[in-house]
């Protein structure tokens, strides 16, 4: 049994919104693919925190916002889910994804959030300019490695 409170969905792949709540409590909330059949993302939130569910939208077919609401006058806490292309996409597809997150993320004005999911990225060995990358075991680099470290730089995220 995999304990969790919020896990991150990607590829999911419907042609239509899905809910369902299970006998043990638990939420699933997915959101639709592309036209292709491509992308889709979506949350399990655990019983505990089900309760605590404000909204869960779709921004784009490649992210996802969940908002779980929080103690008196705090603001809902921003769970962004995404799922980024690979590296099969070109480049305009993989830019405007990171220019979407990046919009997305700045328009929120809570000062805590959070965001899970595939960026398809390899960020490779830590290099001394980007400080903000969690984890220094890397064995690969490749672009999308790159767009997710200027993403966390310029936005100021700890990836």
């Amino acid at each position: 049994m995999i304990r969790h409170d919020v896990i991150g969905l990607d590829e999911t792949r419907r042609l239509r919104q899905f809910n369902a709540v299970y006998s043990t409590g638990e939420e699933l909330l997915l959101v639709t693919c592309d036209s292709r059949g491509v992308s889709g993302v979506g949350v399990l939130v655990n019983t505990s925190l089900s309760m605590n569910i404000d909204s869960f939208e779709q921004l784009t077919t490649r992210i996802g916002c969940l908002r779980l609401k929080r103690c008196g006058s705090i603001p809902a806490l921003p769970i962004f889910v995404v799922y980024a292309p690979t590296s099969n996409y070109n480049e305009e597809e993989v830019e405007a994804f990171y220019i979407d997150l990046e919009r997305f993320y700045r328009e929120d004005h809570t000062f805590f959030k959070v965001i899970i999911g595939d960026f398809n990225a390899k960020t490779g060995p830590r290099r001394s300019s980007e400080k903000r990358h969690i984890g220094t075991h890397g064995l690969e680099w490749n672009e999308q490695g790159s767009g997710e470290g200027e993403t966390a730089e310029t936005s100021a995220i700890v990836s």
